[in-house]
């Protein structure tokens, strides 16, 4: 089952709305969508690594666009969407040291919790609501994303056949240490605020 299901994805990373739909999740996965945009980069990069820069470009901007609805979100509506998106994913009992984090180390949250599995839609809805500078924060979220998406692009570009070919022959390995990445992410975020 899980090979049918990688060889679906790479498939659908060769369709012609794969483009569209990479910047559809990238923009939802930044305010509210749970699955993280790479889950479309990696095997649209694999499938044609002369578009990686391309493609991390699109990743980045659409993540950036969808922090700023995050932000908003927090700043204007966090009583009626975002305490609930946040408590959705779990995060509600840590807002109070979370803030207080935040307050001290905001640009470093960004700057962090950008670049990993850690979900970015708390940063921005926290963002929005702690009233951090939007201009800093759209400044420090292209950094961040843009630096998480163009070295994963540029590692996949790089060394995609080879990658490839470790995937495909350790596919249940690969699954399961990215889900380690993923849940152990999460985990990490609730001890840390």
């Amino acid at each position: 089952m899980l090979r049918r299901l990688y060889n679906w994805t790479l498939s659908l990373a060769a369709h012609r709305h794969a483009t569209l739909a990479l910047a559809g999740v990238s923009f939802a996965e930044s305010a509210i969508f749970p699955i993280p945009p790479d889950v479309l980069l990696v095997p649209m990069v694999l499938a044609d690594p002369r578009k990686a820069y391309r493609l991390a470009a699109i990743c980045t901007l659409s993540s950036v666009i969808g922090g700023m609805l995050g932000y908003a979100i927090g700043a204007l509506l966090y009583e009626s969407v975002g305490a609930w998106l946040i408590q959705l994913y779990g995060y509600a009992h840590q807002m109070e040291s979370f803030q207080a984090a935040y307050a001290k180390w905001g640009a470093w949250l960004i700057l962090l919790k950008g670049l990993t599995p850690i979900p970015y839609k708390i940063v921005t809805i926290t963002s929005g609501f702690a009233h951090y500078n939007f201009a800093a924060f759209v400044g420090l979220s292209l950094v961040t994303r843009g630096a998480r998406f163009f070295i994963e692009a540029w590692l996949l570009r790089r060394y995609g056949e080879p990658v490839r070919h470790f995937i495909e022959h350790r596919l249940e390995w690969v699954t399961l240490a990215f889900a380690v990445i993923l849940i152990g992410g999460v985990v990490a975020s609730r001890f840390l605020f």
